[in-house]
């Protein structure tokens, strides 16, 4: 959705492994937003997510006004009935279904052969995933590991609403998914007693609101109560008024 960072920059040096020709779009899709959610002030800098692109070698950025992706009269949509109703999907009920459509639509429009999505969106890289799968969609995903600030701190446009005090916080959803990984490794199999222990910090903070914190299966996306398998820990977290997301595959 644009004011690129160098998580979306390494998403475009992933797709020139895989493809001669590498497109960038740039769309803030109006309707992955509820209303009340931060459509108009979201973060927007288009002459320099151009330059940016332009020096890490993209052969070209598809930049659709809102109009011509949504004309007058709009109704069709992409409805999954199982994965989007977790994590974000609980307190973003129609998020998925404008990502689902908009990528539908990216994909009809540019015909790709591979396409490339950074997995600190992990829900939206499932949905996108079965999406493919479910309706043939002759494109290959790929997914790329979260790029992160020095701290930890999963890049995102929208950490330059944190105030100094906030973004000085903001590390420790980082640091509760990799002690949830820790506590798995040293043998504990509980879900519910890793989250009330490596959530504690977090919970103390009275700028931080916890919207969800959950260890659940990385494809079905549903709750685990004892981790004997593949496990993923997700958390969404506003910090001040910034909703902050985050993730970590925590067993080997």
């Amino acid at each position: 959705m644009g004011y690129l960072h160098e998580g979306h920059l390494s998403l475009v040096r992933e797709g020139k492994q895989h493809g001669d020709h590498v497109l960038v779009s740039i769309f803030v899709n109006p309707t992955q937003f509820a209303p009340g959610e931060d459509l108009d002030k979201y973060p927007r800098d288009e002459e320099r997510d151009l330059h940016l692109l332009s020096a890490e070698g993209a052969d070209a950025v598809f930049l659709p006004p809102a109009g011509s992706m949504y004309s007058e009269g709009h109704e069709t949509r992409v409805i999954l009935e199982k994965l989007p109703h977790h994590l974000c999907g609980i307190s973003r009920p129609t998020h998925f279904t404008g990502v689902a459509t908009v990528v539908a639509k990216l994909f009809n429009l540019v015909m790709p052969q591979v396409a490339v999505f950074g997995q600190k969106d992990f829900q939206q890289l499932a949905v996108i995933r079965r999406m493919v799968q479910d309706l043939d969609f002759p494109v290959h995903i790929v997914g790329v590991p979260t790029v992160r600030e020095e701290d930890g701190l999963a890049m995102s446009s929208r950490n330059k609403y944190l105030d100094p005090g906030q973004r000085a916080f903001a590390p420790a959803l980082h640091q509760a998914l990799t002690a949830a990984r820790e506590m798995i490794r040293a043998g504990e199999t509980h879900a519910a007693g890793i989250l009330e222990k490596v959530m504690g910090p977090i919970r103390e903070n009275p700028e931080a609101r916890v919207d969800y914190a959950m260890i659940c299966d990385p494809d079905s996306l549903e709750n685990l109560t004892e981790i004997q398998g593949p496990a993923l820990m997700a958390l969404a977290v506003f910090v001040g008024p910034t909703r902050l997301i985050d993730n970590l595959i925590l067993t080997d």
